[in-house]
């Protein structure tokens, strides 16, 4: 009695699976109708019953899953970079202004327009450059 229990319970995981697959097989024709008709051609039955015997498994939906978790990980590092240069960017200009100011205090007043001239060169050139680290890091994103 105990083999028979067996036999029926592999077919009921058999038809189980078979109803699955015809359920996956469906949902996939019904996404490749909304295909361009160039990329439906390409999608023969046989090639989307593979792919529903792939997906029964959920191997495939634990690869994507992995490779959401790797792509979030990723986002929330990169925006961590993003806001530690932010923040670098800004102490490093503070400080650039605070040594303008204390230089053009320094100054005598008949220099003072040479040493201004200076300055706006160096706030351009820094001001360049940063700007390029921080683009830098929105291409990486």
């Amino acid at each position: 009695m105990d083999r028979y229990a067996g036999v029926l319970e592999e077919a009921a995981d058999g038809t189980r699976q078979q109803e699955r697959h015809y359920q996956l097989l469906s949902a996939l024709q019904s996404l490749v109708k909304e295909l361009p008709s160039s990329f439906q051609q390409r999608l023969s039955y046989t090639t989307l019953s593979d792919l529903a015997l792939a997906l029964l498994d959920g191997t495939v939906f634990e690869i994507v899953q992995g490779l959401l978790e790797i792509q979030h990980l990723t986002e929330k590092s990169l925006y961590n970079q993003r806001l530690r240069l932010q923040n670098e960017h800004r102490v490093l200009r503070q400080a650039l202004r605070q040594k303008h100011q204390e230089a053009q205090q320094a100054c005598q007043p008949h220099n003072l327009p040479v040493l201004q001239a200076a300055q706006q060169r160096e706030q351009e050139v820094w001001a360049h450059q940063g700007g390029h680290h921080l683009g830098s890091a929105d291409r990486a994103w």
